[in-house]
């Protein structure tokens, strides 16, 4: 059964994304995909060109060429689609339940401050634990994240 972690009151999705990959896939080598919305996966793609100049994050959006995407260890896309070669850890920016998470390993779901995104965060959340999924809390209020 997916693992399922909510890392919610986040000050800045972008940047707590990029901070998340650089630990998960150059201190675990993981392989991951971000699901969410174009101009939240725009601004995830442009700020991990920036990020840690020293800790390239290697990274491609899902309408690149199939053999790129699956040796990318980050694919950027707008749904947690069939194609998607990686089934390890799936990280939810956007509002919606990420369509096929129950095939990864593990979904992180990020959620900020705003009361939308809680709103939307807290609809979510509901989802999984109907469906009998376990999910762990992190709670970053008050802290730099």
């Amino acid at each position: 059964m997916t693992e399922i972690d909510f890392h919610f009151n986040t000050p800045d999705k972008v940047n707590y994304a990029c901070r998340l990959l650089r630990k998960a896939v150059g201190v675990r080598g993981a392989r991951v995909v971000v699901v969410g919305d174009a101009p939240m996966l725009e601004a995830v793609d442009l700020a991990l060109w920036t990020f840690a100049p020293a800790e390239f994050i290697a990274h491609c959006r899902c309408d690149g060429e199939p053999h790129t995407v699956a040796r990318s260890p980050v694919v950027l896309a707008e749904s947690g689609d069939a194609r998607l070669p990686h089934r390890e850890v799936l990280v939810n920016l956007g509002h919606a339940i990420p369509g096929g998470f129950e095939r990864f390993n593990r979904l992180i779901d990020i959620v900020s401050a705003d009361d939308a995104d809680r709103q939307a965060g807290r609809l979510r959340w509901r989802h999984y634990a109907d469906r009998g999924y376990a999910i762990q809390r992190h709670d970053f209020a008050g802290s730099a994240a």
